[in-house]
């Protein structure tokens, strides 16, 4: 009897670290979800906004209102142009946006659909500073150049 009391004092303690750590990555990956999600609602926006034969070429700015940390942890966005397939695409580019939540191992990825006119500058998004803003800037030729900045 006393070594099935003495595996059950190693045992539960193991059991109930395992259960919340599986919890607190499940809450930290949903939340980064919602901000790529907002994030990439965003930056959709902003193209389709510009991509209009009305609007003449500018520059856009958008701060994102995401918060600053995640569980005491800033998150940082990148992302990668790529060429889309698929029914119903028809040559269009995406982004994929990768999110990814600093000084842990929780990130997530979503894919920004954009038309074919995007140009994508790769930089990054970190959350934690003051002046991060999503830039679209419209061209004469009515290409459309995403960035982040700040």
């Amino acid at each position: 009897m006393l070594p099935l009391l003495i595996l059950q004092i190693f045992l539960f303690p193991m059991t109930a670290n395992l259960i919340m750590n599986n919890w607190v990555n499940s809450r930290r990956t949903l939340a980064l979800q919602d901000v790529a999600g907002h994030l990439a609602g965003a930056m959709q926006q902003l193209y389709f906004s510009l991509n209009h034969a009305s609007v003449p070429a500018e520059n856009v700015s958008y701060a994102p209102e995401t918060p600053p940390l995640i569980e005491d942890n800033p998150f940082m966005a990148n992302g990668t142009l790529q060429q889309l397939s698929g029914p119903g695409l028809n040559s269009s580019k995406g982004i994929l946006l990768t999110v990814k939540l600093m000084g842990t191992s929780n990130s997530v990825t979503t894919t920004v659909v954009l038309g074919p006119n995007i140009i994508w500058n790769p930089s990054v998004f970190l959350s934690n500073s003051t002046d991060a803003v999503i830039n679209a800037q419209k061209f004469n030729d009515g290409t459309i150049l995403l960035q982040f900045e700040g």
